[in-house]
């Protein structure tokens, strides 16, 4: 069982202070580790040895495997090659690039393909809210995320700008979902989602930049935010 030394000495602090278990020992487990994680008792990088989890939670490794899988969806945990599951490293500095960079390139792309996105276009940016109000599985929100975008980028005419959003934008997943395990899926803003699509719909070109741009800035301080209250 892990010591005061070992990298998991929070975890198992952390254990010792929950006043109720939930319903089932996957759900224990990945209450608990997902708490650790985003309080920063369990530092980035982190090995999370099946077996030493098991030991500490008292239960069959079973659960434990289940609970790690949960956790990757939330972008929590990452699966290496040789290393197994390890607490996923994300920093402050590195959302904060991200978002400057997403805030240089896509009001770019955005104004080169407002004036030939489609009905079309239109429709299944639509369909695509629809789906990230329905979703259920965290997994697939921040794709869900990034095609929407996508969607309206898609008419840029210009396939390496296209491809530098693309990338930019399946980085950001992880920051997304980080922060949907953390604050809640209440937060992913659709408000804003909704806006963008109407202005470019009505071909609005500085005012779609406008939302997105505060769409983006919205959301690189809300990540920061999260990132200075954990300290």
């Amino acid at each position: 069982m892990p010591t005061e030394e070992t990298p998991l000495a929070g975890l198992a602090t952390l254990l010792g202070q929950q006043p109720n278990r939930p319903r089932t020992a996957t759900e224990f487990v990945e209450a608990a580790l997902r708490q650790a994680i985003l309080g920063g008792q369990i530092a980035p990088g982190t090995p999370l040895r099946q077996e030493d989890l098991a030991a500490l939670f008292g239960v069959s490794r079973m659960p434990v495997r289940e609970a790690l899988r949960q956790l990757e969806a939330q972008a929590l945990v990452d699966f290496e090659p040789h290393k197994g599951a390890v607490v996923t490293e994300i920093s402050a500095e590195d959302a904060a690039d991200n978002y400057a960079i997403r805030r240089a390139l896509e009001p770019a792309a955005l104004a080169l393909s407002i004036p030939h996105l489609t009905e079309a276009d239109f429709e299944r940016a639509e369909e695509l809210i629809a789906d990230l109000d329905g979703e259920a599985d965290q997994a697939r929100l921040g794709d869900l995320n990034r095609r929407f975008h996508l969607c309206l980028y898609g008419a840029v005419g210009r396939p390496k700008l296209l491809a530098l959003v693309n990338a930019q934008l399946a980085a950001a997943d992880r920051y997304l979902r980080f922060h949907l395990a953390a604050k809640g899926r209440d937060h992913l803003a659709q408000a804003e989602h909704r806006a963008l699509l109407a202005a470019c719909r009505a071909h609005d070109i500085p005012g779609g930049q406008a939302v997105l741009l505060q769409h983006l800035d919205t959301a690189a301080a809300t990540i920061a935010r999260f990132f200075a209250e954990r300290g």
